[in-house]
């Protein structure tokens, strides 16, 4: 099969096979597309509860295609995946990468797919999975807060008499305001840690490209301790990663 597929034919195959309505190859970024594509062609391989359906942060995607680049491994597909091309969006990039997984998932099990695989059903299951796991998240947390403060929800009694209801008006605004003051002085701090927590992310994310960009050079990538820590960087879990690269350097010596 020729390796110059058009775009229009990757983006008509990818909607029939998962009844999807992509207009642009960009739309496929987040890796979502990718991982339901290998996991129609090997049900069950693909553990699929741990993809990010609705991803829209570059650190979902990124989460997305290291779930794709440990099925790899398994599957033994020798295929590095650029992800930090890939989640920028950028149309050549994410037209490459697509027409390679079409060719491999037309020759895989002589292009056979199980005619019972249904693409939306499996996609909005663990869709509706993370809600609400995201959601029970939330009232716990909720929940916690309320319980640390009892009498935040207890109501307020404020007497407001017929000669004393003027009085009683400028207390219930000073209450008021307080609470703006104390809501607004809390947004604020919540800004700024987020927007701290942001740096230190994009600080640490960075350092890690920079070495997966170094591992990736031709006089290195073959050292055992470099293929250690990329069975760590790209591992889904933290457990198996290190299990793998303890096993890679026990072997060499």
């Amino acid at each position: 099969m020729s390796s110059n597929i058009g775009r229009n034919e990757i983006i008509a195959w990818i909607n029939a096979k998962l009844h999807l309505n992509l207009t642009k190859i960009e739309q496929a970024a987040s890796g979502v597309v990718q991982c339901q594509l290998i996991d129609m062609t090997f049900p069950g391989v693909v553990p699929m509860h741990k993809v990010h359906v609705d991803a829209k942060t570059e650190y979902d995607m990124i989460q997305n295609y290291k779930v794709l680049q440990d099925v790899f491994n398994k599957l033994k597909i020798d295929k590095h995946i650029e992800v930090n091309r890939l989640i920028k969006g950028r149309p050549l990039d994410n037209l490459e990468f697509l027409q390679w997984l079409k060719r491999y998932c037309d020759s895989a099990n002589d292009g056979i797919v199980n005619e019972n695989y249904n693409p939306v059903e499996r996609r909005s299951k663990f869709s509706k999975a993370k809600s609400i796991k995201s959601s029970q998240k939330n009232l716990k947390s909720l929940q916690t807060k309320n319980s640390r403060n009892p009498e935040s929800d207890a109501p307020r009694k404020i007497s407001v008499g017929t000669k004393q209801r003027k009085t009683g008006v400028v207390a219930v605004e000073s209450v008021a305001s307080d609470e703006i003051r104390v809501s607004s002085n809390e947004i604020k701090e919540t800004k700024l840690s987020m927007n701290l927590l942001k740096k230190e992310r994009d600080y640490y994310y960075s350092k890690l490209r920079d070495i997966e960009i170094l591992f990736q050079s031709p006089q290195v990538q073959n050292i055992p301790m470099v293929v250690a820590v990329k069975k760590i960087l790209y591992a889904v879990d933290d457990e198996s990663g290190l299990a793998e690269a303890q096993e890679i350097l026990s072997a060499k010596r």
